[in-house]
C-alpha cells in the first residue's frame, strides 16, 4: 500500500519516468510513479522501440535465410512467412523488458500506481478522479503517441498509425508510407525487405534532414535500389478507405492507391487531460510541454522529460533526461551526465547513426575541417560477412584533429558509432585523429573502419 506524501511523484513508467524515479530513489528520496496503461514500460515498450525493432530483427532473419545459398538451393521460402508471424516474435520480448522493469521499482521501494494522473495544483495529483497524492515534485513522463489530423479515418481496417499497424497480420502487396521521417523510413524499409511494393510520401524537400548530406543521399540511393518508390516534397489532400485499398490524393494532384496506407507524419504529447492550466502550464499545438535547459517547466516544481517535450524524442535520451531532471531538483550537479552528443540510431535498411557535427552545420559555422572515410566493401569483415554496404565517416579539425562528428551507415552501424562516441567525449586533447590511427584494433572487424577513416582523413591535410 502506498501513503499519500512523497518526495517525488513521476507521471508515466517509460524510460524518462524510470530514469528519474530510479535517480530520486537511488538517493534516498521516497517515490511514487503513476502509470495510465495497465503494464509499465510505457511506449518505448509496447508500442514503439521493443515491438518494431524485435519485427525488424525478425524479417532480417528471414531476409539472411533467404539469401542463404543452402536454403535457397533447398527451395526455402522466406516471404510466406506473414506479418503476425513475425510480430508474435516481439510478445516473449516485452514481457521480459516488462518483468525486469517492474523489479526496478520493487527493488527500490516505489509503489506503481495505476491510473490517470491530474493535477489539482503544483503538488498536488488525482489519480482517477479518487485518489490524491501530493510530492514536493512532480516529472511529467507521459511520452507522445502518433499525431492523427482531421478527416483521416483512423478506424478503416485498412490505414493505419506507427502504433496500430503492429497489429497488421497478413502481408499486404503494397503500401504507402505518409511521412518520411525516422519512423516512415523505419518501416518503409522493413515493408520492402518483405518484398511489399512501397511509396513513401515525403512532406519535406529530402529524407531525415537532420542527417549529413552525404548520408541522406547513401539513405535515399539505396532505398530507390531497393525499389522503394520516394515521392517528395508532397502533401496530402486526402485519404479515401475503400474495401480493397486505400487512395492517398497529393495537393500535386497526384493519386496513390496501395492495399493499405502508414499514416507515420508526426507525433503528439500525451498532455490531454493532466490538468496543466491548474499548474499554469500551456503545451503547444502538438501537445509537447516547453522546458527549460534543466527539463523544469513553467511551474519550477514540475519537470518534463522524454517524448512529451518533443526532439530528439529518443528512448536513450529520454532516461537521462529523466536522470538529469532528477539530480537538479535534488540539488546535484548534472554536467556528468552526457546530455550533449546524444547519437541517432536509426533502424532502415541498412541502419544509420551519427553523432555529432555534420558537414552542413561546420560549413555553415566557418570550421575548418577535414572529412575521413572507411567503404565498408574494403574491411575484410564486411566482405567474410557479405555485408559490405556501408561505410564510416569522421568529421575532424584540420588544425587540433578534434573529432567534431562521426557518421556511419550500414549494418550494426547503431553500435559502431559508441567508439567514437567514447572519444569525442573525452577531455583535453585526447579526443583527436590520432587516437584511431595509433591504436591496434582487432583484426578483421568493422571497428577497423575507424583506423581506416583516420589515415583516410589525416593523409588529406598534406
Amino acid at each position: 500500500m502506498y501513503s499519500n506524501e512523497y518526495d517525488v511523484i513521476v507521471i508515466g513508467t517509460g524510460p524518462g519516468g524510470e530514469g528519474a524515479a530510479m535517480q530520486a530513489a537511488k538517493n534516498g528520496k521516497r517515490v511514487a510513479v503513476i502509470e495510465k496503461y495497465h503494464r509499465i514500460g510505457g511506449g518505448c515498450t509496447h508500442w514503439g522501440t521493443i515491438p518494431s525493432k524485435a519485427l525488424r530483427f525478425a524479417i532480417y532473419s528471414v531476409m539472411e535465410s533467404m539469401n542463404n545459398p543452402i536454403l535457397k538451393e533447398s527451395g526455402g521460402r522466406g516471404r510466406s512467412v506473414s506479418f503476425g508471424q513475425l510480430r508474435a516474435s516481439s510478445r516473449s520480448i516485452i514481457s521480459k523488458q516488462e518483468s525486469m522493469r517492474q523489479t526496478f521499482y520493487d527493488r527500490n521501494g516505489v509503489p506503481v500506481i495505476q491510473g490517470h494522473a491530474r493535477f489539482i495544483d503544483a503538488n498536488t495529483i488525482e489519480v482517477d478522479g479518487d485518489v490524491q497524492i501530493r510530492g514536493k515534485f512532480i516529472v511529467i513522463a507521459s511520452g507522445s503517441r502518433p499525431y492523427r489530423p482531421d478527416g483521416v479515418d483512423f478506424n478503416h481496417p485498412r490505414i493505419f498509425d506507427s502504433d496500430t499497424i503492429l497489429d497488421l497480420q497478413t502481408n499486404p502487396q503494397s503500401i504507402t508510407v505518409y511521412g518520411a521521417g525516422v519512423i516512415g523510413c523505419e518501416y518503409a524499409s522493413m515493408f520492402r525487405n518483405l518484398g511489399i511494393k512501397v511509396n513513401l510520401v515525403n512532406t519535406r524537400e529530402k529524407l531525415l534532414e537532420f542527417l549529413d548530406d552525404e548520408i541522406i543521399d547513401a539513405l535515399s540511393y539505396h532505398m530507390r535500389d531497393q525499389g522503394i518508390l520516394l515521392r517528395h516534397n508532397e502533401t496530402m489532400s486526402k485519404i479515401e478507405g475503400h474495401s480493397d485499398g486505400v487512395v492517398l490524393s497529393l495537393e500535386s494532384g497526384k493519386q496513390l492507391k496501395t492495399d493499405i496506407l502508414l499514416w507515420a507524419n508526426g507525433r503528439s504529447g500525451n498532455t490531454e487531460d493532466l490538468g496543466l492550466e491548474k499548474i499554469g502550464v500551456a503545451p503547444n499545438r502538438r501537445g509537447q510541454i516547453v522546458v527549460n535547459e534543466n527539463f523544469q517547466t513553467a511551474c519550477p516544481n514540475v519537470y518534463a522529460v522524454g517524448d512529451v517535450i518533443g526532439f530528439p524524442s529518443l528512448a536513450s535520451a529520454a532516461y537521462m533526461q529523466g536522470r538529469a531532471a532528477a539530480t537538479h531538483f535534488l540539488g546535484e550537479v548534472t554536467s556528468l551526465l552526457a546530455l550533449q552528443n546524444v547519437p541517432t540510431g536509426i533502424y532502415t535498411s541498412p541502419e544509420i547513426s551519427s553523432i555529432g557535427k555534420t558537414e552542413r552545420e561546420l560549413t555553415e559555422a566557418k570550421i575548418p575541417y577535414e572529412v575521413g572515410h572507411s567503404q565498408f566493401k574494403s574491411l575484410a569483415r564486411a566482405q567474410i560477412t557479405g555485408r559490405a554496404i556501408g561505410m564510416l565517416k569522421i568529421l575532424f579539425h584540420r588544425e587540433t584533429l578534434e573529432i567534431l562528428g562521426v557518421h556511419c551507415f550500414g549494418p550494426n552501424a547503431a553500435e559502431i558509432i559508441h567508439i567514437g562516441q567514447a572519444i569525442m567525449n573525452q577531455p583535453g586533447k585526447n579526443n583527436t585523429l590520432e587516437y584511431f590511427f595509433n591504436t591496434t584494433f582487432n583484426y578483421p572487424t568493422m571497428a577497423e573502419a575507424y583506423r581506416v577513416a583516420a589515415l583516410n582523413g589525416y593523409n588529406r591535410l598534406f
